[in-house]
């Protein structure tokens, strides 16, 4: 017993070096442990993370993928079979080429002011026709795709909410699937109630620029391209900033409501969700963002018209043809501009415009498309 005391004595301090540093070993090694096991716990979330994030891109894209489809197959090819068959009913001009084929050698048929009335009468239809087309082809393509983006997002968001809480987007409330058919059916609104606004406006636009113009002037390409984007200017630019969004949509889901000839007061359901499609709609239309791709693709399809009007002019830009031997191929414009979307050679230019591109995209991912 006393050599054990003797023993402690010399020794206990290299005991409680060796107690200490093996304890800080042993702890210092469970800490490590902890730290490394915490990392791959960590990594593992990580992982799984970037696993859950690259899922929802690629069913993000797919669904916008998807989106865009919609618009380009089902709602574009509709609304402009009707804006097609209101422009030209309401901008027929058969009646007038009737008449001045019958005062062709018959001297007696037509005064000559009745013959130069029926011509100018002919330029301003001729070419309100053709800018209408352009600008009406162009507005309907930018403002369904902006509602099928917001619809789609909506959708989307929807389907999420839905599949968390292990419903199926069957189930959802019967008026939204109502709301939405509705908001897709107002894509029919210029056609069905602001055509008569934009005709009598984009005429006084038209007869504007015009004036100056007698029908015994040469034109070529470049004139005639600098007439269109005049027309263009003051149509846009004449009246209320921002006017021509009336052509498009209703201020609201109520004075739609009440403009649809099939509503009532006592079948018509709540218009809430109606309502903030097209606030959301409108206030997209609205942006300084949308002017721009506005801005850009009214742009560019006159340039491609211009190029195709040049070739029929035998691909001589400069060549000058007088104005009243214009007229015929500028009223076969409209209808060429007013093609079915699969086969509507300036709808796809519009759409793969790298700006147009971009600002959907980031419509439907909802950010700012700055």
């Amino acid at each position: 017993m006393l050599s054990l005391r003797n023993f402690w004595r010399r020794h206990r301090r290299k005991v409680f070096v060796t107690v200490g540093v093996i304890g800080s070993g042993y702890v210092f090694y469970k800490l490590y442990h902890a730290h490394k096991q915490r990392l791959s716990d960590l990594e593992r979330e990580l992982e799984g993370g970037r696993a859950t994030e690259e899922l929802i891109k690629a069913q993000l894209q797919a669904h916008f993928g998807n989106i865009q489809r919609v618009a380009d197959s089902i709602t574009l090819p509709s609304a402009m079979h009707f804006l097609r068959s209101r422009i030209s009913e309401e901008l027929d001009h058969s009646h007038l080429t009737a008449r001045l084929e019958q005062g062709k050698g018959q001297s007696n048929t037509l005064t000559s002011l009745e013959k130069r009335q029926l011509w100018e009468n002919l330029k301003i239809l001729s070419f309100t026709r053709m800018v209408l087309s352009l600008w009406a082809m162009t507005m309907l393509s930018l403002y369904i795709r902006v509602q099928v983006n917001i619809l789609g997002r909506h959708l989307y968001i929807d389907t999420a909410r839905d599949l968390e809480s292990s419903q199926l987007l069957e189930e959802t409330d019967p008026f939204d699937r109502h709301s939405q058919q509705e908001f897709l059916a107002a894509a029919d609104y210029l056609s069905g109630y602001g055509i008569s606004t934009l005709i009598s406006d984009m005429q006084t636009a038209v007869a504007e620029v015009l004036k100056g113009k007698q029908l015994r002037d040469l034109l070529n390409a470049s004139l005639l391209h600098e007439t269109i984007v005049q027309i263009l200017d003051i149509f846009m630019s004449v009246g209320p900033p921002n006017h021509w969004v009336n052509y498009l949509m209703p201020e609201n889901a109520i004075s739609y409501k009440h403009q649809m000839p099939t509503s009532s007061s006592a079948l018509r359901p709540d218009v809430t969700k109606l309502d903030q499609l097209m606030v959301e709609t409108r206030a997209v239309l609205l942006s300084d963002e949308f002017r721009n791709v506005i801005t850009i693709s009214l742009r560019t399809v006159v340039d491609a018209l211009m190029d195709d009007f040049g070739l029929q002019l035998g691909g001589d830009p400069s060549r000058g043809v007088p104005l009243a031997k214009l007229l015929p191929r500028i009223a076969q414009i409209g209808p060429l501009l007013l093609e079915e979307p699969g086969s509507n050679r300036f709808i796809q230019i519009i759409r793969r415009l790298p700006e147009v591109e971009l600002f959907y995209t980031l419509l439907y991912a909802n950010m700012s498309p700055s």
